[in-house]
């Protein structure tokens, strides 16, 4: 991530309506799972810890987070949590099946050697244990956010399953997520590229990236469209979004 764009980042990741939204919906599939409180949990790709906060303030006990950024793992143990750690997602410093659940937000697509980080989550889990992992969708939005982020790739519903089955997890669902905003993001992206293919090359230098603070009425409008999408996603999968998820675990046996 650009060091300019990974300051707002920090500024904005409480409060900014995708952030929060997407943190809701995580959370509501974490109490999906029936955890217990005292549930081995590690977040890769923490931040400044605002999903881990609330986490413990919903009674889980034992939570661990790590980040590749010391900015970011500074603020979250600042912010009170002291299992917090700078380390590497595809290089992880954990004994094996460790984990009872791993979530990974927005984390793969920085990896280069995506196999390489998915063996690893899958040897710190336990048998059985879960991960959830939400990714950007679809090639097509590539962007000038991708490029501050430093992504690899987007991903559809079929590439990232693809990826977690051929490293030996299972998933139970997988659906896209923020669907409202698909059509809009398409047609935006399609009209940069369109209208402004002299520019690409200038994007790398650009950190502004697509985030920025909002007007509150308009960020509450955005949040709200979020958390009606998350309750009609909690019934049924979406066919398109902004994002692509997964439920995924690692099998209690080993495949014979």
């Amino acid at each position: 991530m650009d060091i300019r764009y990974e300051a707002q980042y920090h500024l904005l990741e409480e409060k900014h309506w995708w952030f929060e939204g997407r943190r809701d919906f995580v959370f509501s599939l974490v109490q999906q799972l029936g955890l217990a409180p005292t549930a081995s949990i590690l977040e890769i790709g923490c931040s400044g810890g605002p999903l881990m906060l609330r986490m413990r303030d919903k009674g889980f006990s034992n939570l661990t987070g790590i980040d590749i950024s010391p900015r970011a793992i500074a603020l979250a143990q600042q912010r009170g949590l002291p299992s917090t750690s700078v380390m590497d997602a595809a290089h992880l410093d954990f004994e094996d099946e460790k984990f009872d659940l791993i979530i990974a937000s927005d984390v793969l697509e920085h990896i280069e050697d995506e196999a390489q980080a998915l063996r690893e989550w899958h040897r710190v889990l336990k048998p059985g244990g879960r991960l959830l992992v939400f990714v950007p969708a679809f090639p097509v939005l590539w962007s000038q956010h991708d490029v501050v982020n430093h992504h690899f790739r987007r991903y559809t519903r079929e590439t990232l399953l693809a990826a977690l089955r051929t490293s030996a997890f299972g998933v139970s669902r997988s659906s896209y997520w923020n669907g409202a905003l698909f059509a809009p993001a398409l047609l935006v992206r399609s009209l940069q590229r369109l209208l402004q293919p002299s520019k690409a090359q200038s994007q790398a230098t650009n950190a502004s990236g697509d985030l920025a603070a909002l007007p509150k009425p308009l960020n509450s409008t955005l949040l709200g469209l979020l958390r009606l999408e998350n309750a009609v996603l909690n019934r049924l999968n979406f066919p398109v979004g902004m994002s692509v998820f997964a439920v995924a675990h690692k099998p209690s046996c080993p495949a014979a």
